[in-house]
């Protein structure tokens, strides 16, 4: 968290800065004074929510990685000459569960030699988005393990529970409101803490403290350099966290779908609907599952009649028809860079594609939303996408601590028993034009309601800030009447 404190190169000594901030005489102070006060606020109240989202995100960038090695035994078999159909294999997974009638929610062929295939099953005892998968080894039929998955990412127990962690803390609904508080406001502290970085460099005589931690510099300098200068190379990253972290919110992220709906921008999907056919359709004519379109035997033929047309081999997943009158799924999931997620809608009646989806004719928006997400998840590029993301986030958690340690070092001496260090001037826009007074309400409304957790939460911090306001002794002597320790 940024302060009110300036260090000369020539006297290594702290500079008291006059109330409202440190813009020259004759020019309007108010702006930057508000700024230091909303840094200031909404780093000491909101930065729990941000170390916690920070420290679980930072350990979950690594689980793509850890899994290869926690589950290798389940993800990989010997590579063999020999290769198992997938009815075959779906025929080992249904005895492997102990029932033959079991049909599969999904399938994904092992993507490549050396790999398993995963053959997944609906268990009415596990959570939404979670099934039983059983993975085959292609080449003998053997099962080497029986794992609960969890989404389209397909994540296994390991990183299903860090997923969570950082999601809702294991809380459910009522835990998301944690991340989307953290995802909402790291993006306005870390605006909030550009403005006072482009001030203070400015007036600054010692402006590489504001790019790298400053050399021979002890204490509060210290922490203080490291924080300005870790905020800055962390930026742009904590923007891109906060604005993809929203996407997947309550509150906010129903705002921003519906913004992408007004303008056709959502994410366009597969049209698995048979012609002519529906769920009312009924009898073997209409294909679907009660015509045994599900059967899986006919799994292969449909993969061979999707690849034919547009999905390549890797990796893919093949859903069967979900009620009477649909098609089979096939579609690619490969979220790595290129992104590869075309998918197609198969008869199973004739083995005719009746629907096709290819990611080159989607809107631009919904391939910026894709690729977003992929690189929050740590899936576009890989490994190196998953080191950036575990460093960001121990940048961003390591801000927080800094900002913590600098708020206790400024604390008021001649008042021991006060915890933490006092905040910046109230007050700040009693100075300010009617045009900013209008520009800061207005901006308020509006983030507010985009964001309506920053603006629940924004209101709770005006009110508390007018009670202690109201309740603070006047002529308090100390610390918050000495210049250059705004209260």
């Amino acid at each position: 968290m940024t302060t009110t404190v300036s260090v000369t190169p020539e006297t290594d000594r702290e500079r008291p800065r006059p109330p409202g901030g440190d813009r020259p005489h004759g020019r309007p102070r108010w702006f930057g004074a508000l700024l230091l006060r909303l840094h200031f606020y909404a780093g000491l109240l909101v930065g729990p929510f941000i170390l916690v989202a920070a420290a679980s995100g930072a350990l979950y960038a690594l689980t793509p990685a850890i899994e290869q090695g926690v589950y290798r035994h389940e993800l990989h078999a010997p590579v063999t000459d020999t290769r198992l159909t997938l009815a075959e294999q779906t025929e080992i997974a249904r005895d492997h569960i102990g029932d033959a009638a079991a049909t599969p929610s999904a399938v994904r062929p092992a993507p490549e030699p050396g790999d398993t295939t995963r053959i997944m099953f609906a268990d009415d005892e596990l959570d939404e988005s979670e099934s039983r998968a059983v993975f085959v080894d292609p080449g003998t039929g053997e099962v080497r393990g029986d794992l609960t998955v969890y989404g389209t990412s397909g994540a296994l127990p390991l990183r299903t529970w860090l997923d969570q962690l950082h999601r809702n803390l294991h809380l459910g609904d009522v835990g998301r409101l944690y991340s989307e508080l953290a995802a909402s406001w790291l993006g306005i502290v870390a605006v909030a803490g550009l403005g006072l970085w482009i001030r203070r460099i400015r007036k600054s005589r010692s402006k590489k403290d504001f790019v790298r931690p400053g050399r021979g510099r002890t204490g509060y300098r210290r922490l203080f350099t490291w924080h300005t200068s870790v905020g800055i190379w962390v930026l742009l990253g904590a923007l891109f966290l906060s604005a993809t972290g929203i996407t997947w919110s309550q509150h906010a992220g129903s705002n921003v779908d519906t913004l992408r709906a007004a303008f056709d921008w959502s994410t366009p999907g597969v049209d698995a609907r048979l012609p002519g056919g529906g769920a009312d359709a009924g009898g073997a004519d209409a294909g679907g599952a009660d015509a045994g379109g599900a059967d899986p035997a006919l799994l292969d033929a449909v993969l061979a009649t999707a690849q034919a047309v547009n999905i390549n081999t890797g990796l893919v997943e093949i859903t069967p028809p979900a009620e009477p009158g649909t098609a089979w799924v096939v579609q690619e999931i490969q979220r790595s860079y290129p992104t590869e997620v075309d998918a197609v809608a198969v008869d199973p009646d004739t083995m005719q594609v009746v629907h096709r989806l290819d990611f080159a004719e989607f809107p631009l928006a919904a391939k910026l939303a894709r690729w977003g997400i992929d690189a929050h998840m740590g899936s576009l590029f890989g490994l190196p996408n998953q080191l950036v993301l575990f460093l960001l986030a121990s940048g961003i958690a390591t801000m927080v601590v800094l900002g913590y340690l600098m708020w206790w070092k400024r604390r008021p001496t001649r008042e021991p028993r006060t915890l933490g260090g006092t905040p910046p001037q109230r007050g700040v826009l009693r100075g300010a034009p009617w045009w900013g007074i209008a520009a800061v309400l207005g901006a308020a409304v509006a983030i507010g309601w985009w964001l309506p957790l920053v603006g629940w939460t924004l209101a709770g911090f005006v009110v508390a800030d007018v009670l202690v306001g109201l309740l603070r002794r006047p002529g308090r002597s100390g610390a918050e009447a000495r210049p250059g320790q705004p209260g």
